[in-house]
């Protein structure tokens, strides 16, 4: 098992830096690409499949530095447009045992060029595209589409990943259809889907995406459902398996 690391329960970014904090749906989403990564090794080796990894709008880091605990041979780029929240990241960074292997990089994805390509890229891309904004432009940025629209930023990932190269993004269900349709639009096979839902007894409210741009062979799409919590208001045993190195005390 991993160290832990961070304490996520109690782990908050400074508000006066970039008013936000790690949500429990980011860490989700966090563990399972890291699972899933974890889990593709070459057949018959150890080697990762994985070595390059690009995260798109990286906020204050969580999701490259839970793949870095998790994947102990990923070099991770770390994308962020917002100055402060890159300079969180950049501090949770190197106070992390993984600064080695973690380049914060404050830019527009759009305007980001690398010598390399990489074989993953994920993001937590802003949720509110089309909804009224509010008068906090921080937070605009982080929940709103402030420039980069959803397909844009399936462009920009082609773009990145090498060929047969796979992305996951972290969505908010009640924009379900609109994302079907888009994906539908576009060169994309839809490998897995996981269907999130807060309870049991409520309604889904995330979508985790797990997609590659089309090969010579295509695959049916895997489709999940996790709840976080059970109806007794506990997390739930697919919660805690993913959560287990991340979350103390559970």
């Amino acid at each position: 098992m991993a160290n832990t690391y961070f304490q996520f329960k109690q782990f908050i970014v400074h508000q006066d830096q970039c008013a936000m904090k790690v949500t429990t749906d980011g860490c989700l989403f966090g563990a399972w690409v890291a699972d899933i990564v974890r889990s593709k090794k070459p057949e018959g080796g150890s080697e990762q499949l994985v070595k390059r990894v690009l995260d798109i709008g990286t906020g204050t880091g969580l999701l490259s530095l839970m793949l870095a605990q998790a994947n102990p041979n990923l070099l991770i780029d770390a994308v962020e447009i917002d100055p402060d929240a890159a300079d969180q990241a950049a501090t949770n960074v190197a106070a992390s045992p993984w600064a080695d292997r973690i380049n914060v990089v404050q830019a527009d994805i759009k305007e980001f060029s690398s010598a390399n390509k990489y074989d993953l890229v994920i993001s937590n891309p802003p949720f509110y595209e089309n909804e009224l904004k509010g008068d906090d432009a921080k937070k605009n940025t982080a929940h709103h589409e402030g420039g980069l629209l959803l397909p844009e930023l399936l462009g920009v990932i082609k773009e990145q990943l090498k060929p047969g190269g796979r992305f996951f993004l972290l969505l908010p269900y009640k924009r379900n259809e609109e994302i079907k349709e888009l994906l539908l639009r576009q060169p994309v096979q839809t490998r897995k889907l996981v269907l999130v839902k807060p309870v049991s007894h409520h309604s889904y409210f995330r979508i985790l995406i797990e997609c590659s741009f089309h090969t010579d062979k295509e695959r049916d799409t895997s489709i999940d459902e996790l709840c976080i919590k059970d109806e007794n208001g506990s997390y739930s045993p697919d919660f805690i398996r993913l959560l287990k190195d991340y979350y103390l005390h559970l």
